[in-house]
């Protein structure tokens, strides 16, 4: 694979993820909730693995890409609380309304449940609107699912919260 582009602009796409193989087969995909690891780096970490009880994410070395087992993964969220590079998600395009992200937000103001946020791609740009429909901390990481117009499950990856006067 090359991957000059995503590390020169430190935003990976779908396709140089779907070619190191962290991303779910379309099959599971459409089963529900399933976590991504966009985690493309060999450096030392390895967090997410005792954190799942279901032992669904699996390095044989420190330094290895985190692999998910997909059959194992019931996008319970705990890793994207646990990442501390912000690269984990879960994603569930398994209804026929609409797409669900669960990613972390570290940032203020913090969202409300029920409140509509603004949705941002890997590169920070708008790509719509979203509902937040969920909302958890763990170790100082607020953790929020957001319902997204269906198609966009897998490109949101941030939110903004307008700032309430």
């Amino acid at each position: 694979m090359n991957t000059v582009k995503f590390r020169l602009t430190g935003v990976i796409e779908l396709r140089e993820l779907k070619e190191l193989g962290l991303l779910p087969p379309e099959e599971r995909l459409k089963k529900g909730p399933v976590a991504i690891l966009e985690c493309p780096e060999q450096i030392p970490c390895n967090i997410c693995v005792p954190y799942c009880g279901l032992k669904a994410i699996k390095m044989d070395k420190i330094t290895d890409i985190p692999r998910v087992d997909w059959d194992k993964c019931t996008g319970c969220g705990l890793c994207v609380a646990v990442c501390p590079g912000l690269a984990a998600f879960v994603v569930d395009l398994s209804r026929n309304d609409y797409d669900y992200v669960t990613l972390p937000h570290e940032f203020l103001p913090v969202p409300r449940l029920g409140e509509t946020v603004t949705l941002l791609n890997r590169r920070g740009e708008c790509v719509g609107e979203g509902v937040v429909v969920r909302l958890w901390e763990k170790n100082k990481t607020r953790v929020v699912t957001v319902r997204v117009p269906k198609g966009l499950g897998l490109e949101v990856r941030a939110i903004w919260v307008e700032k309430k006067q």
